[in-house]
């Protein structure tokens, strides 16, 4: 005998209220995927040094030409509110005070992976893809690379490459920053 399991879905509203009305705590690291709350993994040594080398190394080169956003909301397609370790955001008087950003406000997004590498790339990049998310990084720590994802897609994203120590990464759509890849996984 099987038994038939109903799952009860939120919307990103739905969500946003759970989390004003206090129904988690102000210290759980969650998302809302594809309309299920989800707890996101711990932050290890490495994760937390490779967001604050490339937050630096970004906010640096990216000046007035964007917004840098360090695991803040990015609400996407398919009922997601998701936290991406690093967006780069197109610049707005208000900082998107007035609303979360979507993906047409989105320039870069990166997600660094240390134990959900999986998961980052098989869930979480078809969403950023679909919500239009011009450019996606994925930082694999563990294989000591980087997966450039672009081309957005309603499927997820056209193109992926990967790029290896000795190779450097370039954002086009800010001119002059790029990164050499060495330096975010070692």
């Amino acid at each position: 005998m099987t038994a038939t399991v109903e799952r009860r879905r939120f919307t990103v509203p739905e969500f946003a209220r759970l989390v004003e009305v206090g129904l988690f705590r102000a210290d759980e690291r969650l998302e809302l995927v594809q309309g299920e709350v989800v707890e996101m993994s711990p932050i290890g040594e490495r994760h937390a040094a490779c967001v604050d080398l490339l937050t630096r190394s970004v906010s640096r080169r990216a000046g007035d030409l964007a917004i840098v956003r360090v695991q803040g909301p990015l609400a996407v397609p398919d009922d997601s509110e998701l936290y991406p370790d690093i967006t780069l955001l197109k610049p707005r008087d208000d900082f998107y005070r007035s609303r979360k950003p979507t993906g047409a406000d989105v320039l870069l997004v990166v997600e660094v992976s240390d134990t959900t590498l999986v998961y980052d790339r098989d869930v979480k990049a078809p969403i950023y893809g679909r919500g239009g998310v011009p450019e996606f990084w994925l930082v694999d720590l563990g294989g000591r690379r980087i997966d450039v994802f672009s081309q957005p897609t309603p499927e997820g994203y056209r193109l992926r490459r990967t790029l290896l120590p000795g190779e450097t990464l370039v954002l086009d759509s800010i001119p002059g920053l790029s990164l050499p890849v060495s330096d975010l996984v070692a």
